[in-house]
């Protein structure tokens, strides 16, 4: 109960840390559902002209993408200060959690947590998951929804320990944004779409080396098995929400081998 207190108590005044700038970060959060709602409307546009992607309709396609922000305000809401780490070491930031007689790892996702950045893409998942789950044909009961809800949390896991797979590189070359940028953010923008559209290597990457097939297209064709899931074995459905655990369990072994290997900016 201890722990629980100070994981709450920390999550409480990181709120209030940046609830002391409430006008910009309202004004992030509403930037950021602009900007996201933007690329939607145009997808919407276009499956209004080509009706479908690869069996896909409109709705089908909001619904893959509501799991995607869903998951995605999770992560960047608790996984803030990951995202950034390689600064956190440059900076010597990193020495003053070294002292403190808590999880790393723990203090990193806490002591930062940025909440309202949350706000934009939890609020644009929301809308779109109402806006499809009713026209997809999904019959939702205790299985399904418990489905649904496990396969949320592994969407937030797998991502959550991408980001600290590539924050425990900081730990060899310092400066991994670059790397970051082609294997999480470009990644992403393809898991937008149903994967059975891309090339054979892409697919491979997506389930494979960077799983992102599992944070939102696999876990869709469970609820709305579509065509296209012939082209790939039925196990994956149903280890969707497993994979999370998997993925973050190995990303925390990478974490505690890594952070060995960290020297202090100032030696």
């Amino acid at each position: 109960m201890g722990e629980i207190r100070v994981i709450l108590q920390s999550l409480k005044m990181s709120v209030h840390a940046r609830m002391q700038y409430r006008a910009e970060s309202l004004a992030n959060a509403l930037a950021v559902f602009i900007r996201e709602s933007a690329n939607i409307i145009a997808i919407y546009l276009a499956l209004l002209k080509f009706d479908k992607i690869n069996g896909w309709n409109v709705n089908e396609m909001l619904f893959l993408y509501s799991i995607l922000f869903l998951t995605y305000a999770f992560v960047v809401s608790l996984f803030a200060d990951l995202r950034q780490f390689s600064d956190t070491i440059r900076e010597g930031r990193f020495d003053r959690l070294l002292v403190r007689p808590r999880s790393l790892l723990l203090q990193l996702i806490l002591n930062n947590a940025d909440l309202i950045a949350s706000v934009g893409h939890g609020t644009l998942g929301i809308l779109l998951f109402v806006i499809s789950a009713g026209k997809v044909g999904i019959h939702w009961n205790f299985t399904t929804i418990l489905y649904y809800i496990s396969a949320i949390i592994g969407g937030i896991l797998i991502q959550g320990g991408i980001f600290i797979i590539f924050s425990s590189l900081c730990f060899y070359f310092v400066e991994t944004n670059s790397i970051r940028s082609i294997f999480y953010w470009n990644m992403r923008k393809f898991a937008g779409y149903p994967i059975s559209i891309y090339h054979k290597a892409i697919q491979v990457i997506l389930i494979y080396v960077v799983p992102f097939a599992f944070v939102n297209y696999f876990p869709a064709q469970y609820l709305l098995r579509k065509a296209d899931m012939a082209d790939y074995h039925e196990i994956y459905i149903y280890i969707a929400p497993l994979v999370g655990v998997v993925v973050y369990a190995i990303a925390y072994l990478f974490w505690r081998i890594s952070v060995k290997r960290y020297y202090s900016t100032g030696n």
